[in-house]
């Protein structure tokens, strides 16, 4: 896909501001549909300027790129002046830009762990109150709730003053599991096909999610693959520098490395979250590929499926990001969901904010 086209399906929202702050949200957002290209960016947000005004005389484009290396967002190559890459600040801005974007509405908590329904000797109190027993420490008892218990049993009779072990209430404690989590991206050819840019809002909702496992559940551990033709892992700090290859779908091969990747992995808890556009294309076989790029072939389909149930034995639950909207593609994630018993987003690609939520386990489905 040319810039050009991308360039022209972007459009920045109208505001009155002007300076330093608005042009970054904007340059944000042109940093990761040019896959971490700041020059490219730059140029754009040039183009940008021209058209719809974004600068004036008190403060030009010259003033906010001085700003952006002062800042520490972007670094300027000794070698090769006017050359500019993005910074670990910058990567990190671009996480939590999309974490905002499209899980802004989630409710920010304090340490965030997962929670369980067994209650007793945990890492974290909760609202929740009970009787003592044998056993509770001292520290879950909670003076203020007990010392009403006994007034309201025993009266006050002078100075005298009578508290039981009957009038004892403690605090629960939840108990707080680890889970590992394994990201799986599609960066097949599809992701560009047809005049649609799918790649980028797929990269917003992996940074997304990346960084909510980050700032929610740092004890968690996370894993992040990409599938083509075959699947490999990476790191997190990539993800803004994701671009698509000549690849087919091997959602087999992603699944098989994020199952291998769990088996490692000693947590109690464990989930594969994929990010893709819904159509395996491709197997790897003894003496090559299979592929077969023109539908849902069921000779791939059904070995995808086939490792969606295995999740499910394996008590591995797969949430799955859609990232496009042609019902026929929707139909097979529908069915890979219902198998896993799973959990599946749709969302359309100008609209990650939006997303239309499908829990089959509970047989719930939800706008978020």
């Amino acid at each position: 896909m040319s810039a050009g086209f991308r360039f022209r399906d972007y459009v920045p929202e109208e505001s009155t501001e002007k300076g330093f702050d608005s042009l970054f949200k904007i340059f944000m957002q042109l940093v990761t549909i040019t896959s971490g290209d700041v020059g490219e960016a730059l140029s754009w947000l040039n183009e940008l300027d021209k058209q719809y005004g974004l600068t004036d005389d008190g403060y030009g484009m010259g003033d906010f790129i001085e700003d952006l290396k002062k800042k520490g967002y972007i670094d300027e190559d000794p070698q090769e002046p006017g050359a500019f890459s993005i910074t670990a600040k910058s990567e990190q801005n671009i996480r939590k830009s999309a974490l905002e974007e499209i899980f802004g509405k989630l409710k920010k908590s304090g340490q965030g762990n997962h929670r369980t329904p067994h209650t007793g000797q945990g890492d974290e109190q909760s609202t929740d109150m009970r009787e003592f027993r044998f056993g509770d420490s001292l520290d879950q008892i909670s003076m203020t709730e007990s010392i009403r218990n006994a007034q309201l049993n025993h009266g006050m009779e002078g100075d005298n003053f009578m508290l039981t072990e009957n009038d004892l209430e403690v605090r629960e404690n939840e108990h707080k599991s680890q889970t590992s989590t394994v990201l799986m991206i599609d960066i097949s050819h599809s992701m560009i096909l047809y005049g649609e840019d799918r790649i980028t809002p797929a990269k917003k909702v992996a940074m997304a999610l990346a960084e909510l496992v980050k700032q929610k559940y740092p004890k968690d551990f996370l894993d992040v693959i990409v599938f083509g033709n075959d699947a490999w892992q990476i790191e997190v700090k990539e993800l803004p520098y994701l671009q698509v290859g000549p690849y087919h779908t091997n959602t087999v091969a992603g699944l098989e490395l994020a199952l291998d990747l769990l088996r490692k992995r000693k947590t109690p808890n464990k989930q594969i979250f994929m990010i893709t556009d819904g159509k395996p294309t491709c197997l790897k076989e003894a003496n090559g590929y299979y592929k077969n790029s023109f539908g849902l072939d069921r000779k791939v389909v059904n070995k995808t499926l086939n490792l969606a149930a295995a999740a499910r034995r394996l008590k591995v639950p797969i949430t799955t990001f859609m990232i496009a909207s042609d019902p026929y593609l929707q139909q097979f994630v529908e069915e890979f969901t219902q198998v896993n018993q799973g959990k599946a987003y749709y969302s359309s690609l100008k609209g990650l904010g939006h997303l239309i939520f499908e829990d089959y386990k509970r047989n719930r489905r939800k706008s978020v």
